[in-house]
């Protein structure tokens, strides 16, 4: 995402200085042997480390420069199913929103009512709000709601047009509550091996950063 690829972090400011080494490394090794650029991780539970770094909703979101996407799928068909795991971006060139749609949907019963809801640690770039635009009037037995714990890159006009556009194809647009946060931590979060699972620990300005988000957004929208 632009302006989020633009500046990477230092390791230390990123809070997680082994992974961080491993993503160097992960990268490095991919142009070394000239794989393709879209390159997506998956999971059901993603580190606790980048949970509390990649969502944080912060207003001026430096160095966070992936996108996490948490995903619940309910479908409802002659067998109604729920799935659910993450995408994260590994790279540039990927987008977690688009993997969802070439990776995961597809998996998906056809031609059955799916009910969708991501909770992303950012709004969707431009290229991506047209690309769900798009699926939503492709798929008319899709419902997609978008939790977003920061606004991405909202002062740009082409950014608030894409977020109106996607109002206006059917997509739900909503800001990460306290508790929305606590859901993910509870259903998204590894939590360590021979815990107790920890209880969500909100961080300092969880509340006025979410009021401020949710203003912006209805301002725009």
């Amino acid at each position: 995402k632009m302006a989020e690829k633009q500046e990477e972090p230092s390791n230390a400011q990123n809070g997680e200085p082994d992974n961080a080494e491993e993503g160097e490394g992960k990268k490095k090794k991919v142009k070394r042997e000239d794989l393709p650029p879209f390159e997506i991780v998956t999971g059901e539970r993603l580190p606790a480390i980048f949970f509390k770094f990649q969502f944080r909703n912060v207003e001026y979101s430096s160095g966070r420069n992936k996108t996490f996407l948490c995903y619940v799928v309910e479908t409802q068909g002659k067998e109604p199913a729920t799935c659910r795991g993450y995408l994260e971006d590994e790279h540039a060139a990927a987008h977690a929103e688009m993997a969802f749609f070439n990776t995961i949907l597809p998996t998906c019963q056809a031609g059955a009512r799916h009910d969708v809801t991501w909770y992303v640690s950012s709004s969707p770039c431009v290229t991506c709000a047209e690309r769900i635009c798009e699926a939503l009037r492709k798929n008319k037995g899709l419902r997609l709601t978008i939790m977003v714990g920061r606004l991405f890159m909202w002062e740009e006009p082409e950014m608030q047009a894409a977020l109106r556009s996607m109002k206006e194809a059917g997509c739900k647009l909503r800001i990460m509550k306290p508790q929305d946060f606590e859901y993910v931590w509870k259903n998204f979060v590894e939590q360590e091996e021979g815990e107790e699972a920890k209880s969500f620990v909100p961080w300092e300005d969880i509340q006025e950063n979410f009021l401020y988000y949710e203003e912006k957004l209805a301002e725009i929208l």
